[in-house]
């Protein structure tokens, strides 16, 4: 009942908040709908606080040296008038702050007296008008069910401590499962109650007490990190480096400024299995990536492209944001952030276009569902719209399924209107189980199977009318250590393959520019004739006076490549692990600086 008990307290939260800061725009279901979506944060946060009690109960079964039922009056009672207290400050701060309390509050706690100059007497009415009310009547609940009930399992009453004690013990691995969020291979994370367009809806499904704990752990003082130059030094390197005066003639390579655009991540695919980009077999004698390579041929081929960091949630970022991997994190872990970047999805929905992502695997994992949302995106597809015998293999559904998928919902898209369209592929993702066996190392294999997914939805979207005004962006999420003999952190691991295709490409083309995957976003929005001065980490490959250069992160270590050749750093150790090059180190670690320092104000 203490575990019932909290969910009603948290529940209760979801409409109080919505009449205080969505009261006009929600209708009746979205009260329901918020509900419903939250109950995945309220369920593990109750476990976490019903795991005391469970505890206490099970020592008190052996131990019977303390009034129980007080202990566990004493512990509800204080936690709510705690939940009680946060959840008014949360609802009083949401209307100037717009995301939900985090550990940013106890950031500001640490310099009071600022805090309190901030603070106004209205402020302080409007927190006492739901606090009050709100902890009256979830104190009433617990009286209503808690305050009669009687410790059921003790040793007068049962047939014995052991039997007791088993019975609690089962009840762990239940309040775990709770705890963990499930048992997918996405763990409880704020993203998992983001459903809506309306991020007002999204913020309200929050649960606020679990927000903070979040934060909490995740919680880093980023300005504080990798200050390498004093703020005029960084500056000057950064901008030298970067900035670039934008030619007034840069080259189009598309038919058109509004096509309809697909993005396909492909998971894991290294340059070093693409043999269009120089890549090869090590086991078998024979192309992996037979379709990539003639789509190479006919559109346009990037031959010096490199990812920015070595994780999917941090590709994502780089390529749909034009935002730098992180070294030490990942944004996608700080919805209140993540919120705040500038993303490819929201620059053309301003301009009319419709956003949709598809993905096989489970759209929670590292909070994916909650920025998808907050970057723009409407339509969310992943697993759970898949039937259940669809789900193949640990991650999810296979990519043969998924691309069929993608084939029949493009086919559906309102021809009225144009839009963007995100696929992450999965298949090449460990443990590489796929209905496909043509290569000796189950890696090649699984490429090749992707691969040959590619060629088929090819094939069949060239014989539609879609084919015309459509642009294809290839491009990997990140590479691997593939060969093995490869060294983790050097370019090799980070070189992938990119290639624009589709029926908007005016001719074939060659591009040797160093680059990386987060200057897809300022490329693309310079060949749609939109600003891209928002993405101050991208730069327009087609642009000739742009600078040549990627940078890429590893744990706290990164690479930079130039025309000159590259160094890698580790932050670590505080040195050079291969080539130093006193000035490639500077330029990176003053875009490093600049990254950490932006990170730190959104």
């Amino acid at each position: 009942m203490i575990f019932v008990y909290w969910i009603l307290v948290f529940t209760i939260q979801k409409p109080v908040f919505m009449l205080c800061h969505c009261f006009k725009e929600a209708n009746f279901s979205d009260y329901f709908e918020v509900i419903w979506h939250g109950l995945s944060l309220d369920i593990t946060t109750s476990a976490y606080l019903s795991a005391v009690p469970l505890l206490i109960i099970i020592i008190a079964v052996w131990i019977k040296i303390f009034n129980v039922k007080k202990i566990l009056k004493i512990y509800c009672i204080i936690l709510s008038v705690f939940i009680a207290l946060l959840f008014a400050i949360d609802n009083t701060l949401y209307s100037y702050w717009d995301f939900r309390l985090d550990a940013t509050a106890i950031f500001y706690l640490q310099f009071p007296k600022d805090a309190a100059s901030s603070i106004t007497w209205t402020d302080v009415g409007r927190t006492l008008i739901v606090f009050i009310p709100y902890l009256t009547v979830i104190i009433f609940i617990y009286m209503l069910l808690l305050q009669k009930i009687k410790i059921v399992f003790t040793p007068k009453q049962y047939l014995k401590k052991g039997l007791e004690t088993f019975i609690f013990i089962l009840l762990m691995p239940v309040l775990f499962i709770a705890i963990r969020g499930g048992i997918t291979t996405a763990t409880a994370n704020v993203g998992m109650v983001y459903y809506s367009n309306n991020q007002k809806l999204n913020h309200s499904a929050i649960n606020p007490l679990f927000n903070v704990m979040y934060s909490l752990i995740n919680d880093e003082n980023f300005d504080k990190e990798f200050n390498f130059f004093t703020e005029k030094q960084r500056a000057e390197i950064f901008t030298s480096t970067t900035q670039y005066q934008h030619s007034a003639h840069p080259l189009y390579v598309l038919n058109t400024k509004t096509p309809n655009i697909l993005i396909i991540v492909l998971e894991s695919f290294t340059a070093n299995v693409v043999e269009c980009v120089g890549g090869k077999s090590v086991y078998d004698q024979k192309d992996i990536t037979p379709n990539l390579n003639n789509l190479s041929r006919e559109g346009i081929l990037f031959t010096n492209c490199y990812a920015n960091s070595f994780r999917t949630d941090r590709g994502l970022v780089s390529i749909l944001n034009g935002y730098l991997g992180l070294p030490t994190t990942s944004i996608m872990k700080y919805p209140a952030k993540s919120q705040t970047l500038p993303s490819i999805a929201k620059t053309l929905k301003e301009k009319g276009y419709t956003n949709s992502i598809l993905y096989g695997g489970d759209i929670n994992f590292t909070n994916m569902q909650g920025y998808f949302y907050s970057s723009g995106y409407e339509t969310i597809i992943s697993d759970k719209d898949f039937p259940l015998n669809n789900k193949l293999s640990k991650w999810g559904v296979n990519d043969g399924l998924t691309f069929n998928r993608l084939y029949n919902d493009l086919l559906k898209m309102d021809k009225n209107k144009h839009w963007q369209t995100t696929f992450l592929t999965l298949s090449s993702h460990e443990p590489f189980d796929v209905p496909y066996k043509h290569f000796t190392d189950p890696f090649e294999n699984s490429i090749a199977y992707t691969d040959s997914c590619i060629g088929n939805f090819i094939n069949k979207l060239k014989k539609t009318d879609l084919w015309e005004n459509l642009l294809v962006i290839f491009v990997a999420d990140h590479g691997v250590i593939y060969p093995k003999n490869i060294i983790a952190h050097s370019p090799l691991r980070f070189h992938i393959p990119m290639i624009w295709a589709g029926g908007t490409i005016k001719q074939p083309l060659l591009v040797k520019n160093i680059c990386n995957q987060s200057d897809i976003a300022a490329t693309l929005l310079s060949q749609l004739g939109l600003s891209y001065t928002e993405f101050i980490f991208s730069k327009d490959i087609f642009d000739n006076n742009s600078p040549e250069y990627a940078i890429y992160t590893y744990n706290n270590g990164f690479g930079f490549i130039d025309s000159t050749g590259f160094s890698v750093y580790d932050n670590n150790q505080n040195k050079s692990l291969i080539n130093h090059d006193s000035t490639l180190i500077k330029k990176g670690k003053a875009i490093l600086q600049t990254l950490y320092d932006d990170l730190s104000k959104r």
